[in-house]
């Protein structure tokens, strides 16, 4: 990964559980030292969804810390983005394997399983994961972008066209995915890679956020706040909390402040020897 990315990075979390729900089921966790940020929403019985959530942010944080300090100092810089792909398709299936035995095995655990949201950040770039209803957006210059699609049955309406994008604001299906990390023994896990530019600003947020806050009321929050992320951050937990906040609501903030290109060439290779 080459030297941190804190200085390239500004990374604020936050999450709540609400207006309406008595615990939170949500697991937010960011690392600006490795351009790390993850963002799950569980579910399941009692604390299920609280258990499943945690584990699958633990798991991916520590996996994922571990793969990056142990690849080799002789792959190419090149090969960056299909390393990246790989290792977090590995490390999701062993966290879905984890979540998925420790429900198999524990009764008061049975069902459970989280949503997931990914976003790792090298070599000017993103690799973003997803699994489930979790979102990640950009906003880059005034215009905000929903760089995943949710794995719902609302989002497979809409692409049938069965039901239009409005119409699906007011149903009563909004929680039902049909993908969700630790529910079944594998999973598919959608990831893309995105071109990051400076003084873009990316945004993971659970359901419980778009669910009670349009985008374009998020859009025009993330313009008017975007030099505060921490003022940004808590409005928007506000604004759902304001409109009903039925569910938990989780935020990730991501600012990029400057370039973080590989490093490249002998000299990079030369430092790479004292790492």
């Amino acid at each position: 990964m080459g030297k941190s990315l804190s200085e390239s990075l500004e990374i604020v979390t936050k999450t709540d559980p609400g207006m309406v729900r008595s615990h939170n089921e949500d697991s937010v966790f960011g690392n600006p030292h490795r351009g790390l940020v993850i963002l799950a929403d569980g579910m399941g019985g009692y604390n299920a969804g609280e258990v499943a959530s945690g584990m699958a942010t633990t798991v991916l944080s520590t996996e994922l810390e571990n793969a990056f300090v142990a690849r080799s100092p002789d792959t190419p810089e090149a090969d960056g983005g299909r390393y990246a792909q790989a290792a977090i398709r590995d490390r999701v299936a062993r966290a879905n394997a984890a979540i998925f035995n420790a429900a198999a095995s524990q009764p008061q655990y049975a069902g459970m399983g989280t949503t997931l949201v990914l976003a790792l950040f090298h070599d000017n770039r993103l690799t973003a994961a997803h699994i489930g209803d979790s979102r990640l957006y950009r906003l880059r210059g005034d215009a905000l972008a929903q760089l995943t699609r949710d794995h719902s049955l609302l989002q497979e309406q809409i692409d049938a066209g069965m039901i239009s994008a409005e119409e699906a604001r007011h149903s009563q299906n909004k929680n039902l995915v049909t993908r969700a990390l630790g529910v079944d023994p594998q999973v598919e896990t959608e990831i893309h890679d995105h071109e990051v530019l400076p003084g873009d600003l990316y945004l993971l947020c659970s359901d419980g956020l778009n669910d009670m806050v349009e985008d374009d009321e998020i859009a025009l929050t993330l313009q008017s706040l975007g030099a505060n992320l921490e003022l940004a951050a808590t409005q928007l937990i506000q604004m759902a909390n304001d409109n009903g906040g039925r569910d938990n609501v989780s935020v990730i903030l991501v600012k990029v402040l400057r370039e973080f290109p590989a490093a490249t060439g002998w000299w990079a290779k030369f430092l790479n020897c004292f790492k």
